[in-house]
């Protein structure tokens, strides 16, 4: 009797465990099974305070923005906990661009060439505007993801940055976002 019972609790835990083992493996598939390469920026969240891509998303004025980031593939940078600060430039500023210039540097080859100069938007620090007064007062550059630094002044009408002026400022989850009305083509 206590053989059986000894052999019935041995395959009651034995079947427990093949079952624990097999939904894992069903977990595991399922991860497979997502698309490859979207990373953290194809996370649905509702809940939380929108970061500097959910933002941009959001709104028509960064559209061309929001494109040209996917096209350069640098998405997720800009949804990882940061803080950041994104000089983000409006549509209208991309159509002072010269003729053709968008649409030659979304074109798969020029992949690197536009992520340096989305990069050149983004300071991989947390600069709200008061801190960037403070920043112009003592004469100091911003340094950039792209590896170069843009100069910060405080002129009569408002906080330039690069030479072009913040239109406005939008904190986000991530850090901060500051409209522009110019694209910030660093000089390579």
């Amino acid at each position: 009797m206590k053989k059986t019972k000894l052999i019935s609790t041995f395959l009651a835990v034995l079947t427990l465990f093949m079952v624990s083992c097999s939904g894992g493996e069903k977990k595991q598939e399922s991860k497979e099974a997502a698309p490859q390469g979207k990373g953290q920026s194809a996370v649905v969240d509702e809940v939380s305070d929108p970061n500097v891509l959910q933002v941009a998303k959001s709104l028509d004025d960064f559209s061309t923005l929001v494109v040209a980031i996917e096209a350069a593939g640098v998405e997720n940078s800009l949804v990882n906990a940061g803080p950041l600060t994104v000089f983000a430039p409006v549509n209208t500023a991309f159509d002072k661009l010269p003729e053709g210039t968008v649409a030659t540097l979304l074109k798969p080859k020029n992949k690197g060439k536009l992520a340096f100069i989305l990069t050149n938007h983004v300071a991989p620090s947390n600069y709200p505007i008061k801190q960037l007064r403070k920043d112009a007062k003592k004469g100091r550059k911003l340094y950039m993801a792209s590896g170069k630094y843009l100069v910060v002044e405080n002129k009569e009408d408002g906080i330039y940055v690069g030479g072009t002026k913040i239109l406005k400022s939008v904190k986000v989850s991530n850090g901060w976002i500051h409209v522009i009305g110019d694209v910030l083509v660093p000089v390579e």
